[in-house]
């Protein structure tokens, strides 16, 4: 079953009375390349265990399923299928039935947790797991943000997103945002390619990206320490509370420090006393962070 034909699409939708749902952000890939650039990606191995969010039919799901994979009991390619539609697990339960090595889990990835999804399937954290995914983009920033910030952390997340959001999650000053440092401090990003939006069905307003996520194993939080990263970000989000007007300006406001000691602390990093918040660099965010965390 060709699951990237819209005509299969359309005749199996049919068969269970389903349709694609605005308000669930369902829109099917209908691109073998863009799949199997997820895979290339994501450099699925024989063991890994991989957490789908959101798919569908079944169309990723099977693209990983049939990676070879070893027979011995207890070894092997797992997949970990969380799907929200009660309808689309109907589908996947036929979809997918060949596949020994799929788990299909009924539930909102926004209200599940990592370890309710290991402890169902009996793993409990014995294997570090990556997450591969076409998310829905109207709560793709959403999960992102909160996997990174799990203590079980995937090793490495390669999702399909909007175009807009991806880019804005790589950016890099002069045109760094609240999302590019949220996600930078905790992660490395890139872009791997772009698929256009007539590569699914139905063809959403935007393009989609594929973007690969790796979490900074090593110690995420430094050079600031765990226990300081809400500091942090109180420091980031104050920067940019009103992103068109000056960083001094902002802090000053929002953190009730002077002006004076922020153009001392700004001198002292070398910041320019102008400087909006999409200015600064990740480093420099810690750098000043530490200061007037510690002032």
């Amino acid at each position: 079953m060709d699951l990237t034909n819209k005509s299969v699409i359309k005749s199996l939708l049919k068969k269970y009375n389903a349709r694609p749902e605005k308000y669930l952000g369902q829109h099917f890939i209908l691109s073998k390349s863009a799949l199997t650039l997820m895979i290339a990606a994501a450099e699925v191995k024989v063991n890994d265990t991989i957490v789908e969010i959101g798919p569908g039919l079944g169309t990723l799901t099977q693209e990983l399923a049939k990676i070879p994979h070893p027979l011995k009991k207890g070894g092997g390619l797992k997949i970990i299928a969380v799907e929200k539609d009660h309808l689309m697990i109907s589908i996947l339960k036929e979809t997918l039935a060949d596949y020994k090595n799929v788990k299909i889990i009924q539930s909102d990835a926004r209200h599940i947790s990592m370890s309710d999804i290991y402890i169902d399937v009996g793993h409990r954290y014995k294997h570090q797991y990556k997450i591969v995914a076409n998310l829905p983009y109207n709560i793709a920033t959403f999960l992102i943000r909160s996997w990174l910030e799990m203590k079980n952390f995937p090793k490495t997340m390669v999702l399909m997103i909007q175009k807009e959001v991806a880019q804005r999650i790589c950016a890099k000053p002069p045109h760094s945002n609240l999302l590019a440092i949220s996600v930078q401090f905790h992660a490395n990003a890139k872009i791997i390619d772009y698929v256009k939006k007539e590569s699914f069905w139905p063809k959403p307003k935007v393009d989609a990206a594929i973007i690969k996520i790796t979490p900074k194993q090593d110690g995420r939080y430094q050079p600031i320490g765990l226990k300081q990263s809400f500091a942090f970000f109180r420091v980031v989000k104050a920067g940019f509370s009103q992103p068109r007007k000056q960083l001094l300006g902002n802090l000053a406001k929002k953190l009730k420090i002077t002006k004076e000691e922020l153009i001392s602390t700004f001198k002292n990093l070398n910041i320019n006393e102008r400087a909006r918040a999409e200015n600064l660099s990740l480093d420099q965010w810690q750098e000043l962070a530490q200061k007037l965390i510690h002032n």
